[in-house]
């Protein structure tokens, strides 16, 4: 499987994840190459133990969501300006909810423009995956909205991308829900009649707690 992806932000060099090496931006995992019956690989990955660095521990006595509204997309450059500020970000996974149109890949646009990233940000929608680059700082951003098959989970590396230091951005992820590890921050966005857009944010780890409070503040 091969697409095309036009270069954003800074080149990111092919490196070795995993047993293959693979530019996981090459991983078009709308359509699989696999033929026959599908085994319930879902169910299948929930047996298996992530290691301490693929995920954050949860936090014990979760906070309650914090609802944000949005009366136009200032508010969410704003937002993502704050949000961009957290050196908590360095490290983080932030988990992207919402009905198609709700501002999703707006919101990381204007996240990644503000973490310094040029040229166009496109959503990953075909390739699953596009990744950036800033100084200090790899950024993924995944969009699973066409992940259909887990058994690519694996195959295209991206186990070894969420173990590794870096951003992770992630649309649709109930998709990939169980191969993929506890986010820090959880994002959902709602559309309202006016156009406006509420905002719930939810941490689920003490990462996660160090984001929203450095976005709310």
């Amino acid at each position: 499987m091969h697409v095309t992806m036009e270069p954003t932000g800074q080149p990111v060099a092919q490196t070795g994840l995993g047993r293959r090496q693979i530019h996981t931006s090459h991983a078009n995992l709308g359509k699989s190459g696999l033929t026959g019956p599908c085994p319930d690989v879902f169910h299948q990955t929930r047996t298996v133990d992530l290691t301490a660095a693929e995920r954050h521990p949860p936090i014990v006595g979760t906070a309650p969501p914090q609802v944000l509204a949005w009366a136009t997309e200032d508010d969410t450059r704003a937002f993502a300006q704050r949000l961009a500020g957290s050196p908590a970000l360095r490290n983080a996974f932030i988990e992207l909810h919402g009905d198609l149109g709700a501002g999703k890949t707006t919101l990381v646009r204007h996240l990644l423009r503000a973490l310094g990233v040029q040229g166009r940000v496109k959503s990953p929608t075909y390739a699953v995956v596009e990744p950036h680059e800033v100084p200090g700082l790899a950024i993924w951003h995944f969009d699973f909205y066409r992940f259909t098959d887990p058994r690519e989970w694996e195959d295209a590396g991206f186990r070894d991308v969420f173990a590794s230091p870096g951003l992770k951005l992630a649309e649709w992820p109930q998709n990939a829900a169980p191969v993929l590890p506890v986010a820090d921050l959880v994002i959902r966005l709602d559309m309202q009649a006016d156009d406006a857009r509420t905002a719930v944010l939810t941490a689920q780890t003490a990462t996660g707690q160090a984001l929203l409070k450095d976005a709310t503040a």
